[in-house]
């Protein structure tokens, strides 16, 4: 990735409708996720799917993504 660019995480609207913690653990969560941007460690830390041998944890993941999935583009 270029030093030059910044990745910003933009979050779609009613993606934590599911979120069972509070507003300060959510406020938490999201700081952490931008620490770990910000900081290359999500970057380092991501792993491809294999789609022709996905685990059993992952199909759930990409299960959930696609029944959440909200095809209107944000502009």
């Amino acid at each position: 990735m270029n030093e030059d660019s910044k990745v910003e995480i933009v979050f779609a609207p009613g993606c934590f409708d599911n979120f069972e913690g509070t507003q300060e653990e959510l406020d938490e969560f999201v700081a952490e996720l931008n620490r770990l941007v910000e900081t290359g460690e999500l970057f380092e830390r991501a792993r491809p799917i294999d789609f022709d041998e996905i685990s059993e944890s992952d199909a759930e993941l990409l299960e959930q993504a696609l029944a959440s999935h909200d095809p209107r583009k944000l502009q």
